[in-house]
């Protein structure tokens, strides 16, 4: 495990788990901005999924892994200045390019998630992700040992022990970032949910919540003190990662 600065190291959460997380990354006003830039992008920039929506910024990926750049907008690298906000807590410090070239913008509406999967070698084994609009439980797996779990396929010759790892409820406003063998060796992804019900005890259906002491949202501190469940709004994810190689096309 790679040695983290101590601004980032204050906010781990799980000891020898590269995982952290940053409540209140942003304000109030500032996702309120974001959201709206979003919203106000031109719809061929949407690209149609099966199960949601999403954008790319900062270029295209080739199939073999290297980036064709294109600069990124200015919502995204100028006010408010996510990139180097997202710099600055150090947690880019050794990838190639010391920062995030590459978005992806996911819209997630209350039912959507995404089925645990890797992001690829492609990128640097680090990824920052701003939570915008409402929360969501992020959860961590690794792939099953045999005989061992609830298995469900990965499309890879791999089986995935479906309970979580760790698991995480993403606030508004909110970053996450993994890194190290959380990055290379787990997997991720969000259960498809209106709802989201936690008990006030670390546990959330026998899966232990590790960020529930670091939560500030006072409206989910609120329900889940009184076992309220807690209903999914539209969801906006801003999913920052350093591509390796770039093309740099010659101009004649």
């Amino acid at each position: 495990m790679e040695p983290v600065g101590q601004h980032l190291a204050e906010h781990r959460l799980s000891e020898g788990k590269d995982v952290f997380y940053f409540p209140n990354f942003i304000t109030t006003e500032e996702e309120e901005y974001l959201i709206r830039k979003i919203n106000d992008s031109p719809q061929p920039q949407w690209k149609k999924l099966a199960s949601r929506r999403l954008q790319i910024w900062g270029g295209d990926i080739t199939a073999k892994g290297n980036l064709l750049p294109r600069p990124f907008p200015p919502f995204i690298s100028k006010y408010p200045d996510v990139i180097a906000r997202i710099k600055a807590t150090g947690a880019f410090e050794n990838t190639p390019h010391k920062e995030p070239n590459h978005v992806i913008i996911n819209e997630y509406l209350p039912g959507q998630g995404i089925m645990p999967h890797e992001d690829g070698p492609q990128y640097h084994p680090v990824v920052a992700t701003l939570s915008l609009g409402s929360h969501t439980v992020f959860h961590y797996y690794q792939y099953r040992a045999d005989g061992d779990g609830d298995p469900a396929s990965s499309g890879h010759g791999k089986t995935i022990d479906t309970r979580p790892t760790l698991s995480v409820i993403l606030e508004p406003r909110s970053l996450i970032i993994s890194s190290g063998a959380m990055y290379t060796s787990h997997l991720h992804g969000i259960e498809e949910a209106t709802e989201d019900i936690i008990a006030c005890t670390p546990h959330f259906a026998g899966i232990a919540i590790s960020n529930l002491a670091r939560l500030k949202d006072p409206q989910i501190k609120q329900f889940i003190g009184t076992g309220t469940p807690l209903q999914r709004g539209v969801r906006y994810s801003l999913t920052c990662r350093d591509v390796g190689r770039v093309l740099h096309l010659s101009r004649r």
